[in-house]
């Protein structure tokens, strides 16, 4: 027999998070009426994509110290179009319920301060004695 301790066996269990939710499981029922499985449509390969992303930005090159700024503003221009691009603008109406609901956050926000203004003035003059 040998002095060595044994290593014990541990279990090692990945867990990773997955984007697609796992479908629930439901209870197996009996069909009242027969169900034809639908014909499986053939998998076609997809060609492989040859053509580099156009979000990938390309090493800045090296340019004159004077230049920098200027290539640096034109870059941020480009991004800022892009992203310009991708947003999904609300329509008339939408944009009219989200203004009226600011106004009203801010009508019952600013009746709050005058509350709390108004309570605290109130303590204040009643400590310092002021009529």
């Amino acid at each position: 027999m040998s002095n060595k301790p044994q290593k014990a066996k541990t279990n090692i269990t990945k867990i990773t998070a997955s984007s697609t939710p796992k479908p629930e499981v439901q209870p197996i029922t009996k069909p009242t009426t027969p169900v034809t499985p639908a014909p499986a449509k053939p998998k076609t390969a997809k060609p492989a994509k040859t053509t580099k992303n156009s979000t990938d930005e390309k090493p800045l090159k090296e340019v004159f110290i004077l230049a920098r700024p200027f290539v640096a503003f034109g870059r941020y221009l480009r991004d800022s179009w892009r992203e310009i691009r991708q947003v999904r603008w609300p329509n008339r109406k939408a944009t009219w319920k989200m203004t009226l609901a600011v106004f009203i956050y801010c009508a019952i926000f600013m009746v709050f301060i005058l509350v709390l203004d108004a309570l605290f003035t109130f303590i204040f003059n009643l400590l310092l004695g002021i009529n």
